[in-house]
């Protein structure tokens, strides 16, 4: 694991790393910031399409509060990178920066996109060994991340002590992004993408011990069409899953809005 550079920041810091990958077999990068106390419980924040390992490090604004709860944050990238696979990077929705955090099982994808195993396996147990954590990892993220928050917590319960996301996509199978990336990562069985579905996996009887939190902006532009928060709501309130669903009057879906609400996010998972 090589360390690519370091800032110092609120007394602790932030840092940015790569290593060989044995779950998607290629080089993956992923930020950190570190408080500068031994951090007492570590969050994962998966980013969104197009996005990458720097995203959140550098635009959220969270080290301050992750210092005051002495947190620490690991960022993943959103996708393997370099493959070069047939479609890869012909669009914003699927490929590169666009795994969905899922382990594909269609030709050529099926060889390096295994985010689910990489974020739930190699790089959780990684934050364990090198941390001594195990037992104190929750699980946030972003529209595509947001998505990957709330599905591989509800798939992997006893990993993740808390789970919360901003402006999630929830019902991915009922909407264009995840039509699109389920597909080409899964293929055509949508039994199969339900699986990676959070609406799907709440109604069919997953359930995360927490209460998960949901920050949704009202002017978000994605939300009547890619997001369907309100789906969201209304699968928990059907089988009892318990969860803190919050519409922000006027926010957008951008960093401005995370930023905004940040703090809140990091206060819940301490």
């Amino acid at each position: 694991m090589n360390l690519l550079k370091s800032h110092k920041t609120y007394g602790g810091q932030t840092q940015f790393w790569e290593h060989d990958s044995k779950s998607t077999q290629t080089k993956m990068k992923f930020s950190t910031y570190v408080p500068s106390m031994p951090p007492k419980g570590c969050l994962i924040w998966l980013s969104g399409l197009t996005c990458t390992d720097e995203n959140f490090i550098t635009k959220a604004g969270a080290q301050k509060f992750l210092e005051a709860h002495q947190l620490m944050v690991v960022c993943p990238d959103t996708s393997p990178r370099g493959t070069n696979l047939p479609h890869e990077h012909e669009s914003d929705d699927f490929g590169s920066g666009a795994s969905f955090y899922v382990d594909a099982t269609t030709p050529g994808y099926r060889d390096h996109y295994r985010m689910e195993t990489y974020i739930t396996d190699e790089l959780y147990n990684l934050v364990v060994e090198r941390y001594s954590l195990k037992g104190r990892i929750s699980l946030m993220g972003h529209s595509m991340g947001g998505h990957g928050a709330l599905t591989l917590g509800l798939r992997h319960p006893d990993l993740f002590q808390s789970l919360s996301a901003f402006s999630p996509i929830v019902h991915p199978t009922a909407v264009p992004w995840g039509e699109k990336a389920l597909k080409g990562y899964l293929g055509e069985s949508k039994d199969e993408w339900k699986n990676h579905d959070a609406v799907e996996l709440i109604l069919a009887g997953k359930k995360h011990p927490q209460p998960i939190l949901v920050d949704q902006g009202s002017s978000d532009s994605f939300l009547e069409k890619q997001l369907l928060t309100p789906h969201l709501q209304k699968a928990c309130e059907t089988k009892g899953q318990p969860a803190e669903i919050h519409m922000r009057e006027g926010y957008d879906h951008s960093y401005y809005f995370i930023s905004s609400f940040i703090e809140t996010h990091v206060a819940f998972h301490a």
